[in-house]
């Protein structure tokens, strides 16, 4: 891996909590934008791209070309503005290989129409665990770190790992693993992954939830969280952390936006089909979750 130092831009969305990154080598060099951000107002059922149009007017401003659009896993918090940057930036959306596994979950209970195929091929390109690739000048590598989801997805770049869901800051433990394919013990298994990493390697969040005795924050170091997370730091077990987590997760209600979001996630942020009248719907199964 290179040791080239990553240079890290990240976009705060209050309304979900999601931190978006653009992730770049220099300056009128190439870029990668990772867990992008569509606006949306569940009460309208109306989309917007202030989010996104942020990072685009980010990516003018230093003059970069966008190589990838990289998504952690199929957000059950946000809707992805994948498909709206790669329509005016170009770029290739990309997310690991098991989202094969997700969208077989969540099609049947979608119930998606018939020419829906659960094979990933709404993404341009599917990593295996492992998989290098390049930003520019910047070598990066896939990690598979299922857990909170059977698809979830670390970048390693530099010295830098966009974690996902995977891990959150110290003070509020790991993601939760009780959607449909999530997994207490894959979650430690992943995570300990993710903390074997050199002390120093820099965290980048995809969310923070804040108490209100500090402002959000989205980087910290393995260091701090094998030293500090409450649900994970060095000493605790698997079976410690599996009995932790799946209590907590039984008292956790659904996401607002995981109906929504899931159903434009798994096709990489574009929408459903129209309909006979030309327009798009979401669905809402009932009794399924």
């Amino acid at each position: 891996m290179s040791s080239a130092s990553a240079q890290i831009q990240a976009f705060h969305e209050p309304v979900t909590g999601t931190i978006s990154y653009v992730v770049y080598d220099h300056s009128g060099g190439h870029a990668a934008i990772i867990d992008p951000v569509l606006d949306y107002d569940p009460k309208a059922g109306r989309t917007s791209t202030r989010n996104a149009d942020q990072l685009i007017a980010f990516l003018h401003a230093q003059q970069l070309r966008l190589e990838w659009i990289l998504e952690t896993h199929a957000h059950a918090d946000h809707l992805s503005a994948a498909a709206y940057l790669k329509q005016q930036c170009g770029g290739t959306v990309a997310i690991g290989e098991h989202i094969r596994q997700v969208q077989a979950i969540f099609s049947g209970i979608f119930h998606f129409e018939s020419g829906f195929e659960a094979d990933g091929s709404q993404f341009d390109h599917l990593f295996r665990d492992g998989e290098t690739f390049q930003i520019g000048t910047l070598s990066a590598q896939a990690l598979f770190v299922p857990g909170h989801t059977p698809a979830d997805m670390a970048y390693l770049v530099g010295d830098a790992v966009f974690v996902g869901d995977t891990l959150f800051m110290p003070d509020l433990g790991t993601a939760r693993c009780d959607f449909p394919g999530g997994n207490a013990a894959t979650l430690y298994q992943s995570a300990q992954r993710l903390l074997s990493l050199p002390d120093s390697t820099r965290l980048f969040m995809c969310h923070d939830y804040p108490p209100a005795s500090r402002k959000v924050q989205w980087e910290t170091t393995v260091a701090e969280q094998r030293a500090a997370n409450i649900h994970i730091r060095q000493g605790i077990s698997q079976d410690e952390f599996v009995a932790l987590r799946e209590a907590r997760d039984r008292t956790l209600d659904m996401p607002n936006l995981l109906l929504p979001s899931v159903q434009i996630n798994i096709r990489a942020g574009e929408m459903p089909p129209a309909e006979a009248d030309g327009h798009r719907y979401l669905r809402i199964p009932l009794n399924r979750l």
